[in-house]
């Protein structure tokens, strides 16, 4: 019998329902209308996202559940359909779109997981993790969380200090870190960095 095709960045071997989970997310997410140049491919935005998202928590941590693996693979699942512009301008308007981004994304991959044969109890794990509940207290919400952080820095660094400047930048950088824990931030600092790049993180992680 062929074996089923294992999605890219899931270990070979992973279990069947595991690689059906994530070959519907990837398939959801190749809708993507935004795109994404990573090493020179031109990609649906989300669904590379998504990738690096899966490599980052498995770098992080290598014994990570299958629960990490689709909460980092689902974490903005279908993000596009839910624009930011839908919601007011101004800070309680980001909060508002930012929770029912975090609602809508827990919701949709619930679907795919019972479709795959995954428990409710493991179902809502995925959802918790997706929603950050527990940051800082929970191991695998804050994995979570570093690998989110990591996947910023390579994908919208330059882009971050081009629109806001050095200075507003470093701010923002710095909050960034303050989430990450101590194994993070030390991969953080061992990504390859432009100039100007370089210059914001180390002034962001200056005490």
């Amino acid at each position: 019998m062929t074996e089923p095709h294992v999605p890219p960045g899931l270990p070979a071997g992973s279990p069947t329902r595991l690689v059906a989970a994530v070959a519907a997310i990837d398939a959801a997410n190749a809708d993507d209308p935004h795109r994404l140049v990573v090493d020179g491919v031109e990609r649906p935005k989300e669904q590379a996202h998504a990738e690096m998202m899966t490599a980052w928590v498995l770098r992080l941590d290598p014994a990570a559940s299958e629960v990490q693996v689709l909460a980092a693979r689902a974490h903005h699942l279908r993000r596009w359909v839910l624009p930011r512009t839908d919601f007011p301008e101004g800070r309680a308007g980001y909060l508002r779109w930012r929770t029912e981004l975090k609602r809508r994304h827990a919701a949709d991959v619930a679907v795919l997981m019972q479709g795959a044969g995954y428990t409710d109890d493991e179902v809502e794990h995925v959802g918790r993790i997706i929603r950050k509940e527990g940051l800082r207290t929970d191991p695998e919400v804050q994995v979570h969380e570093d690998a989110l952080c990591l996947v910023f820095l390579e994908t919208q660094f330059a882009d971050l200090i081009e629109k806001l400047g050095t200075d507003k930048a470093v701010d923002v950088v710095r909050k960034t870190v303050a989430k990450m824990s101590e194994a993070g931030v030390a991969a953080a600092l061992q990504l390859s960095y432009s100039e100007a790049e370089q210059g914001v993180l180390e002034a962001a992680t200056r005490p």
